[in-house]
């Protein structure tokens, strides 16, 4: 009897149940256009990979359709860590490095000598940080309102191109998948 007991508890692990958390496949990869952009004539599309649940990378390209608009370009990348219910949506915050290139006009130097005016392009690399929020469909659209502000760390000489800030934001669809 004691050896038929023994056999029984030794083998019941083969038919205990764990009570890990059940594995949810979480799709990882998004695609977005800002449509702010698009309607005042400039495009950026943005591409984003989940790490898990909580937060995301990712990276956004800038490029204007209108020779008028500034800045002439932008990549930037960025870290976010969401706070919502559902993986990866609800209100974030995010870390970002933007590398920008706009174009100045006739910015005069004052404080050289001679006089001087600076026209052309600077290309500038800068940090900052943002807020969202960001909503799911079942089905994986995706809608998002987010901004961010951030610093040019270069071309900062006694302030003289103005382009110390930079900023960044939008209203974004996309599809998760």
């Amino acid at each position: 009897m004691k050896k038929a007991l023994l056999i029984i508890f030794l083998s019941s692990f083969l038919f205990s149940y764990s009570q890990e958390k059940e594995n949810i496949s979480l799709k990882k990869n998004e695609i977005k256009g800002n449509a702010l952009f698009l309607i005042l004539g400039t495009g950026e599309i943005t591409y984003e990979r989940l790490l898990d649940e909580e937060s995301g990378i990712g990276a956004s390209l800038f490029v204007p359709f209108d020779s008028g608009i500034n800045p002439k370009f932008s990549l930037t990348t960025y870290y976010r860590f969401y706070f919502g219910a559902k993986p990866a949506s609800g209100f974030f915050v995010e870390g970002f490095g933007m590398l920008n290139s706009n174009k100045i006009n006739d910015i005069y130097l004052y404080n050289q000598t001679p006089q001087m005016a600076v026209s052309g392009t600077i290309t500038d690399f800068a940090l900052g940080f943002g807020i969202g929020g960001k909503w799911i469909t079942k089905k994986g659209f995706l809608f998002e309102i987010n901004s961010g502000i951030g610093r040019n760390l270069f071309n900062q000489k006694s302030g003289d191109y103005g382009y110390q800030i930079v900023g960044r934001g939008g209203i974004t669809i996309g599809y998760r998948y």
